[in-house]
């Protein structure tokens, strides 16, 4: 499979719940940033869940990165319902993470054409 069309069009939803700091380096954030910066996507939304949420509270690196997802014109979301469980709602929306249930928004990503990735 050779490379395609990059021209930026649709939307992408990342759902990131992996509590492996590798992978939130290694793959989610390196392509949520570089979707934004060369223009893959029209839209990338990342979308914090269980595991992650308790890691990215945690993480100075990764709340480094994270800043850089934000520059870039990533969205930036939480499930409130994992955070509140973790304790960690409070952390996330200092860092600039919208905390939100997320059950409806994902359903909505789903059905109404973003293409969508899970870590």
């Amino acid at each position: 499979m050779g490379p395609g069309n990059t021209e930026a069009s649709g939307k992408l939803a990342i759902v990131w719940s992996s509590g492996d700091p590798g992978v939130a380096t290694n793959m989610v954030f390196m392509y949520a940033k570089n979707s934004m910066l060369r223009g893959w996507w029209s839209q990338v939304d990342l979308v914090v869940w269980g595991p992650s949420a308790e890691l990215l509270a945690t993480d100075e690196k990764l709340q480094a990165e994270l800043r850089e997802l934000e520059k870039a014109g990533v969205g930036l979301y939480a499930c409130k319902a994992c955070a509140d469980r973790l304790g960690v709602s409070d952390r996330l929306v200092s860092l600039g993470v919208n905390v939100m249930y997320m059950g409806i928004p994902l359903t909505e990503y789903l059905k109404g054409g973003w293409s969508t990735i899970t870590f």
